[in-house]
């Protein structure tokens, strides 16, 4: 079942699991080095490591435990798929990616405006709401089941429960530990880059 997977699909899962792996063998050293850190925040092994350009993208290749990458990559056997066989492996990458960087900088302007304790933002979350979106846009009707509770619905509503949800919980501080901001900035990258793709506002026609 995995091999039938589209390329880009099959690769961003097989990284993921690989550097989670990597990274706990490693005792986590690798999310000192590729997690999003805040601007000027502590690392576990002494002095700041702060913010580098790179972890833009390499925080999305590491989770905080099992369960954590688990869900990630489950969202993303579900849904990626299809999509990359929907867009091609250039635009499913494109939309991936663009949401993945969104995700990691609107989680930078939130951290820095609530003045909350600066801590490392790992996973593929951001990404993984971008491509929720974009299902919901392109799939409108198709059914989304949760997993708990095991409630049917179509993918517009879940997408639009689920980001709903997410910015009561970023807003009332619900749950803390978790990038519910990030989250959102995902879907906002997504947003943006499909309504360029189809021309529509704020973008020309083209």
């Amino acid at each position: 079942m995995f091999y039938n997977l589209p390329p880009v699909t099959r690769a961003l899962i097989a990284a993921n699991v690989a550097l989670f792996f990597a990274d706990s063998l490693l005792g986590g050293a690798l999310t000192y080095y590729l997690a999003l850190w805040p601007p000027g925040s502590a690392s576990p092994v002494g002095g700041h490591l702060g913010f580098s350009p790179w972890q833009l993208v390499t925080y999305s290749f590491l989770h905080a435990g099992v369960w954590h990458l688990f869900f990630n990559m489950f969202a993303l056997f579900m849904f990626g798929g299809e999509l990359e066989r929907l867009w091609g492996p250039s635009r499913f990458f494109n939309l991936y990616f663009a949401s993945v960087i969104t995700a990691a900088v609107t989680q930078l302007v939130f951290s820095n405006l609530s003045g909350a304790v600066p801590y490392p933002t790992v996973g593929a979350s951001g990404g993984i709401f971008g491509l929720l979106l974009g299902y919901a846009r392109y799939f409108p009707h198709r059914t989304i089941v949760l997993l708990i509770p095991p409630i049917p619905m179509p993918a517009w509503l879940f997408v639009t429960l689920f980001g709903l949800l997410e910015l009561y919980m970023g807003v009332s501080g619900t749950q803390a530990g978790v990038a519910h901001f990030a989250h959102l900035g995902g879907m906002l990258g997504s947003w943006i880059l499909i309504q360029y793709w189809r021309g529509r506002p704020p973008f020309r026609r083209h």
